[in-house]
């Protein structure tokens, strides 16, 4: 009998990755190809979204070609994406009509803000988010009104829109299949929670043409079939899923109280919560009640996160020249023991801050510096100024959970560094759960949805191959973790306090 496996692609927001996930658990041939990120203004972040595609399909025919010469089956196909990011693109020619909207986009953040006065208490009620700093659906009614090349295809009947599930998996079957799955509606803020459809109320009054919208499906099934012409094989699409959701099911957290905290470009903490939680009038705007997976009935979840934490580092080393990777970060952290000495303040904040109020023209932050700061402090600071925005988004979780997670389970890139995980157990207070190819949750956690009934038997038998996890125990007492965290936090603080005194300066001279 050969040996089965799923295909799972992983597109995130600079890079696109594919790999066999096999009966073991174990990711087989991963294949990373980089993606290209434009801001050519404050604000706007864009992607081209054929490259997307193109990375996409290569990296996966590469990964089809090892399993040909194993002898490996593939039985099924499973997505996860970057999610909130949204394309309009031509049916006819298949091509994008210019460059996608990237999750991190803010340039209609004051036109959300007008809308969030008369719409917040419903939207926090009906999607369990407020309007927010971006909108995929109010940045595609803007390009239907504004753009010629896009209007005319809508009137014409060729125009489509859809978030990066859509777009991939429209290629992926040959243009037969127009959907998007539950975790990418909801992360787009235009899901009904209760309901499980569209709010269309919603995405009608951001001014979209409620016909472009995809066919709305869960996040695993019998969701569509390859198209052989595409990748060479056909075999179902068994799972299309947010990368957050997917590295939940890859971390193993499946019942209430189980978290994670996953690094990518941004840093995203998630909790698991029980079906019956309301969520607060006091919550905070960053912090989302949303559905972790759904295949039949949904499992819900907290979420908040940090947007630039990992691109912080990567721009301190592509555009500052100051260290030459984040790996070199890490290891320089590591030099000598954290909390030996003081060491500058660094807040990665590089399109805003999200806690504790969101506040798009907070910019990033280094203090601290003097002649005897070494580039080893400058490294420890930079890990602590992610684990801080990690401390803070457990407790925003915790606060309107009413628990803390027991342990968060840690995935993303940035989780390899020893100096930083134990960082972000000093400052929560909570053990750190690190498993084996913990940066591959994303890709192992879409698997493990997609081979439900053909690999597994339930999610907990595909979690049962993660075996156990190295674990990261806080080693500050619960006084230094306050003053620690009281210290880092009053550098935001005073940067939002002289945002609202220059406001309501600026008010009174008008």
């Amino acid at each position: 009998m050969s040996e089965k496996a799923i295909l799972a692609i992983d597109e995130g927001t600079t890079g696109t990755r594919a790999a066999l996930v096999t009966e073991t658990g174990e990711v087989r041939h991963l294949t990373y190809r980089p993606l290209t990120l434009q801001h050519p203004v404050a604000g706007v972040v864009e992607q081209d979204f054929d490259e997307i595609w193109i990375e996409t399909r290569d990296a996966a025919r590469a990964v089809l070609a090892h399993a040909a010469a194993e002898g490996v089956e593939v039985v099924a196909t499973a997505i996860a994406v970057q999610r909130s990011s949204a394309v309009l693109w031509d049916a006819e020619s298949g091509r994008p009509i210019g460059l996608g909207m990237v999750w991190q986009d803010t340039r209609y953040a004051e036109e959300l803000g007008d809308l969030a006065s008369v719409w917040n208490p419903r939207l926090q009620s009906v999607t369990g988010r407020v309007a927010g700093v971006r909108s995929p659906y109010l940045w595609a009614a803007h390009r239907v009104r504004e753009d010629a090349q896009v209007a005319a295809a809508y009137r014409r009947g060729a125009l489509r829109f859809g978030t990066v599930d859509t777009w991939l998996t429209w290629n992926l079957t040959g243009g037969r299949r127009n959907v998007t799955s539950a975790t990418n509606v909801v992360a787009c803020g235009g899901y009904d929670l209760a309901a499980g459809i569209y709010f269309d109320d919603w995405i009608a009054a951001t001014g979209l043409p409620t016909d472009l919208l995809p066919e709305l499906v869960d996040d695993g099934g019998e969701l569509a079939h390859t198209d052989p012409d595409v990748l060479g094989i056909r075999v179902p699409i068994r799972a299309v899923i947010g990368d957050q959701h997917a590295a939940l099911l890859g971390l193993g957290c499946l019942a209430p109280s189980e978290g994670t905290c996953i690094h990518g470009t941004g840093s995203f903490v998630d909790q698991v919560i029980s079906s019956d939680l309301v969520m607060p009038a006091t919550t905070p705007d960053a912090v989302v009640r949303h559905i972790a997976w759904k295949r039949g009935g949904p499992v819900l979840a907290l979420e908040n996160y940090t947007a630039t934490t990992g691109s912080a580092l990567q721009w301190a080393c592509d555009e500052l020249a100051w260290f030459s990777s984040p790996q070199e970060i890490s290891a320089l952290a590591g030099k000598q023991p954290l909390w030996s000495r003081p060491v500058p303040a660094f807040a990665p904040t590089l399109t805003g801050v999200r806690l504790p109020r969101v506040e798009t023209r907070v910019r990033g932050t280094l203090t601290g510096l003097n002649l005897a700061t070494t580039r080893v402090d400058l490294a420890q600071g930079m890990l602590e100024g992610i684990a801080q925005c990690v401390a803070r988004s457990v407790d925003a979780n915790r606060s309107i959970a009413g628990t803390a997670p027991h342990s968060v389970r840690v995935g993303g890139g940035l989780s390899l560094s020893d100096p930083l995980v134990q960082l972000q157990a000093d400052l929560t207070g909570l053990p750190m759960l690190r498993y084996w190819d913990t940066d591959k949750a994303t890709v192992r956690g879409a698997a493990f949805l997609a081979g439900l009934d053909l690999i597994w038997g339930s999610l907990a038998e595909a979690v049962a191959t993660l075996h156990v996890p190295e674990v990261f125990e806080p080693q500050i007492t619960e006084d230094e973790r306050r003053t620690r965290i009281h210290a880092w936090r009053s550098v935001i603080d005073a940067e939002l306090a002289e945002l609202d005194h220059n406001r309501l300066q600026s008010s009174s001279e008008r």
